[in-house]
């Protein structure tokens, strides 16, 4: 790889990184960005996720200095996504993502329709949920969690509307909750590509300190917005990005 590439790689981590605080969905882009660039598909996959987990410990300092962040009421959360997104990384030599791809931008484009009609969903919390309200938690956050080890793409971003939609959490919550979610996800599936020598750790270094600074920085911004801007932000983002990942799917750009 070449220094301007590299330069190249180190703006879109830290724009798409700073943005991605809010809105997740960072390895739609900065994924097949690696890919036009000739990294081979799983070294990008494991390098972008050794970045990831130092993206998401930048973005979660702000909000655990504002207390943004309930770690008792997501310790259980985090406790399957250890378990889930070591499954997940475990897939990832011999899963294709497309299906998976296909089927986040279907449930996307369903969920941002869900919290567009459901006006109140994300901008005032919920204390107490039901038991079945707590039950799709679980197994949506268990299931998107193989889903965070295998890719990621996606899967801050359905992560947080679930948060909203069924555990109770306003936007601001939910966006800080899952940064903490995510180191596990992350972490976890990080080891693994590790140990299997999947990581490129001279990138992997350069853009581990590009994304922990653009999510600090982005994370900080994020902090200062209501839960009616951060609900708009993350409805017109989902609708965008999962028409942007089913146009990748049925008319994928030749790397030639």
């Amino acid at each position: 790889m070449t220094l301007m590439q590299e330069v190249i790689l180190i703006i879109l981590f830290f724009i798409t990184t700073f943005v991605g605080v809010i809105t997740g969905s960072n390895s739609l882009i900065t994924v097949p960005a690696m890919f036009q660039f000739g990294i081979d598909p799983k070294v990008a996959v494991a390098t972008n996720m050794f970045g990831l987990t130092f993206m998401s410990i930048g973005a979660s300092i702000p909000f655990l200095r504002e207390g943004a962040i309930d770690l008792k009421r997501i310790s259980p959360l985090i406790g399957l996504t250890l378990v889930s997104s070591a499954l997940g990384a475990l897939l990832a030599i011999v899963m294709s993502a497309d299906g998976l791809k296909l089927t986040i931008s279907a449930a996307m484009i369903g969920v941002a329709l869900f919290i567009l009609f459901k006006r109140n969903v994300g901008v005032k919390k919920i204390e107490a949920i039901s038991s079945r309200a707590a039950t799709i938690s679980y197994a949506l956050a268990f299931l998107l969690g193989i889903y965070g080890g295998l890719y990621s793409g996606g899967y801050v971003t359905m992560l947080t509307a679930v948060l909203v939609a069924f555990f109770g959490l306003t936007f601001s919550q939910a966006v800080a909750s899952t940064k903490v979610i995510n180191i596990a996800s992350s972490m976890v599936a990080t080891a693994i590509f590790m140990w299997e020598g999947l990581v490129d750790y001279k990138l992997g270094t350069i853009l581990a300190i590009t994304m922990f600074a653009g999510a600090y920085a982005g994370a900080h911004w994020a902090s200062k917005l209501n839960d009616i801007w951060l609900r708009r932000i993350f409805i017109a983002t989902v609708i965008v990005l999962a028409i942007k990942t089913l146009f990748d799917i049925f008319w994928p750009i030749s790397a030639n």
